[in-house]
């Protein structure tokens, strides 16, 4: 006799490799509940007979609204998914009071009021995975990606802790750190990709793989890691 249908929330699933992810997660069964600021989201979860809605991670109430639609659609949580984009490109020093604030939000707070929020019901669905879609650089600073990769950093610390404090309770916890990823990697020049032993971007399908393996039991013994998906371009060992 198969178990309960198993349900996914993914925050930040409109575009890109959240929603490379959201696909991914649906083709495996799993019922979808989607939000992201632009509809996109919503729009794409309900084409795959879930459910979605309007709204930003940097809004308790919506990272709320999302859950209880979940909750009230499926009667269940079993996978989370957190994804922003990146911010503030600029040289360190000329970034504004109010742009590492709103870093601070998108990169890292944004993960902590989730778990708080989704934590009780992952804790009554008997345990669940938690993947957070972090960046290549929080242990490799990119100068490009200055916000990002600092509170993405301390990211990697917060999943440790969750991850010591809720393992023993079956509620895994990864970070996914991809590299240079395209819709359509054939679309990126050679010279763009020099750096990168595999010589070629990665595609969204290939980073939400990774993801989807990290939902899944297949990956029931990995939590608190971060894991690169890059093509190895990272040269920490």
């Amino acid at each position: 006799m198969s178990g309960p249908v198993r349900v996914a929330l993914i925050v930040g699933g409109g575009r890109g490799i959240a929603a490379a992810a959201v696909r991914a997660l649906a083709n495996d069964g799993l019922k979808i509940a989607a939000m992201s600021p632009s509809g996109s989201a919503m729009e794409l979860a309900r084409s795959l007979g879930g459910v979605g809605l309007e709204g930003s991670n940097r809004s308790v109430a919506d990272l709320e609204a999302i859950t209880k639609l979940a909750l009230s659609t499926f009667g269940r949580i079993d996978v989370v998914i957190n994804s922003s984009g990146h911010a503030a490109r600029k040289p360190v020093l000329e970034i504004s009071d109010d742009e590492w604030a709103e870093g601070y939000e998108l990169y890292l707070l944004n993960v902590i009021r989730m778990a708080r929020i989704v934590t009780p019901h992952l804790l009554a669905a008997g345990g669940g995975s938690i993947v957070n879609v972090s960046t290549s650089s929080p242990f490799e600073p990119n100068p490009n990606y200055p916000v990002s990769g600092t509170f993405r950093s301390a990211l990697a610390s917060f999943t440790k802790l969750y991850s010591d404090e809720y393992g023993p309770s079956g509620i895994r916890m990864n970070n996914v750190l991809p590299g240079f990823t395209k819709e359509d990697p054939s679309t990126v020049p050679d010279e763009w990709t020099t750096r990168i032993p595999l010589r070629r971007a990665a595609s969204t399908e290939e980073v939400a793989r990774v993801i989807r393996f990290l939902a899944s039991e297949e990956s029931s013994y990995i939590t608190g890691q971060n894991i690169r998906v890059d093509g190895g371009a990272s040269r920490s060992v």
